[in-house]
């Protein structure tokens, strides 16, 4: 018994990697429970991290194609954690984020060039603060197959280096030696895992659709 359960198992692995290379392109949607947008930020002299915990999006990947992938995310600036709630406050002001004016922060990738072992360059504009400013993420696939439930699933990873002040996030203060108390350059790095649901089966030749149900006090036309 056991051995024909690892059989079956082996055989659904097979087959759905051989799904992957004829079934491309998937459309992968975030998971946020199982992926992280993290940055890094110079303050003084040390690096301080910080997090936004909301977001969501899709990637479009084919793994015989990768050239013809497409990102898309929003992230909510409100979000934004550095586990200080002061800290957090400040930053979601009119000194930096202005969460109250700008609530999203946004990426569209706009084109995807292939390297090896999976690596990819995607050139996209981020819409932040209120800018839309180009950037490329060093980003790469690290593999796809069955969750724990059977359900697809795929994992990659982003990074990037982008200057706050190209998206109107100035604000700053120079300590008494002269040193400034922020950095101006943030390094992003995403971690992303992504979850397929199967495709809806069409409906057979000759089957009759199934009546939609009207709301009470909809219209009926």
């Amino acid at each position: 018994m056991k051995r024909a359960l690892v059989l079956a198992s082996a055989m659904f692995l097979a087959l759905f990697a051989a799904a992957l290379v004829q079934a491309s392109p998937i459309t992968w949607a975030i998971d946020p429970v199982h992926s992280e947008v993290g940055f890094t930020i110079r303050h003084i002299w040390s690096k301080v991290p910080g997090k936004f915990t909301k977001f969501d999006g899709t990637i479009v990947y084919d793994p015989q194609n990768p050239a013809a992938a497409s990102v898309k995310a929003v992230i909510e600036a409100a979000s934004i954690n550095t586990g200080n709630e002061m800290r957090d406050g400040d930053l979601k002001s009119g000194k930096f984020f202005d969460v109250a004016k700008y609530p999203t922060i946004t990426f569209q990738s706009v084109k995807v060039t292939p390297a090896t072992d999976g690596a990819l360059k995607v050139e996209g504009n981020l819409t932040m603060h209120g800018v839309t400013k180009p950037v490329t993420l060093d980003a790469k696939f690290l593999g796809a197959g069955p969750g724990m439930e059977g359900e697809p699933r795929s994992g990659f990873e982003a990074t990037t280096t982008v200057n706050r002040k190209d998206f109107g996030i100035v604000w700053n203060k120079t300590l008494d030696q002269g040193q400034m108390l922020l950095g101006d350059d943030v390094t992003i790095r995403i971690n992303i895992e992504g979850v397929s649901e199967p495709e809806a089966p069409e409906p057979k030749a000759g089957a009759k659709a199934e009546a939609t149900p009207v709301k009470e006090g909809a219209s009926k036309q």
